[in-house]
């Protein structure tokens, strides 16, 4: 009979299986102990996004987001009583995870509750280091990586990602009345909210996403160097996830950048085909980049 603890994480597989989409198939490149790892911190994060999501009002939402940090506290203390947090229990304590990550994952969740603009890209930036840069510094433990030069390339990674995600759900963010793009650099080229609501893709627009779309490259740009400073099997799990990212950058770019009337996605034929050509070219060894 399955022990209390395998049930839960078994519970956090299931969760990844039916939710995380393109991040499962980078978790089927990595062994056997980080890969039910990597779902524990995927249901985490999954846990909070469904507090956000859940109907109900925002205060509400507040509430059971403290809630969930007292779960939290309750972990790490080994006292947990809910298969997430009995599971994340476990993988804390076996790769040292510090428990101010998870906090900082809790606070960027709470920001989609009382942030809907942000002023510039330093505000965005916080936010995207919150709930994706530090999900990037947990794998790094658990991929057994602690060289502190890794560090800001995954930092980097993780932010790639986030805004690649900005840039693919503007119409929907806007549906929930929120607004990621930096309102100052909607001024600086010339597009309004008024003209966001209405659908308007104009030049202005396309050249506001072509901005965002190439920053975002330039962060995958840095984050790829991540690569040589991990163990050869957890490289394609990361290499699995930029790729996937930048097919989605590219979809951006061949639709003109008209997100809001086109929905950017991969086939399931085509987030194959990313796995297996960074899983083939993970295993071969790298060289560090200079610094």
């Amino acid at each position: 009979m399955a022990t209390e603890l395998e049930l839960a994480y078994r519970e956090c597989q299931q969760t990844a299986r039916r939710e995380a989409k393109n991040f499962y198939y980078a978790f089927l490149t990595l062994p056997p102990a980080a890969r039910q790892a990597i779902y524990v911190v995927y249901a985490f994060c999954r846990y909070c996004d469904d507090v956000v999501d859940a109907p109900g009002s925002d205060d509400r939402k507040v509430a059971r987001l403290s809630r969930l940090g007292a779960e939290l506290t309750r972990s790490y203390d080994g006292r947990a009583d809910v298969p997430v947090f009995l599971a994340l229990n476990d993988v804390a304590r076996r790769y040292a995870i510090p428990e101010q990550y998870f906090r900082e994952i809790l606070a960027g969740v709470e920001a989609d509750l009382t942030t809907t603009r942000y002023q510039d890209f330093a505000e965005l930036r916080q936010y995207c280091y919150r709930v994706a840069s530090v999900v990037g510094l947990i794998c790094l433990r658990i991929f057994g990586c602690r060289e502190e030069g890794a560090k800001e390339y995954a930092i980097d990674l993780g932010l790639a990602m986030q805004l690649t995600n900005i840039c693919r759900d503007v119409k929907e963010d806007w549906a929930m009345g929120r607004i990621y793009l930096p309102q100052e650099e909607l001024a600086r080229f010339g597009y309004s909210e008024a003209e966001l609501a209405a659908g308007v893709c104009n030049p202005a627009f396309v050249a506001l996403m072509s901005f965002q779309v190439q920053r975002a490259r330039e962060y995958f740009g840095r984050g790829r160097q991540l690569l040589p400073y991990l163990p050869l099997r957890s490289r394609a799990c990361p290499a699995v996830l930029g790729g996937i990212y930048g097919k989605v950058l590219e979809g951006i770019e061949a639709a003109d950048y008209d997100v809001l009337n086109y929905r950017v996605s991969l086939s399931t034929a085509a987030k194959a085909r990313v796995m297996a050509q960074a899983w083939l070219g993970g295993l071969r060894p790298r060289r560090r980049g200079p610094g």
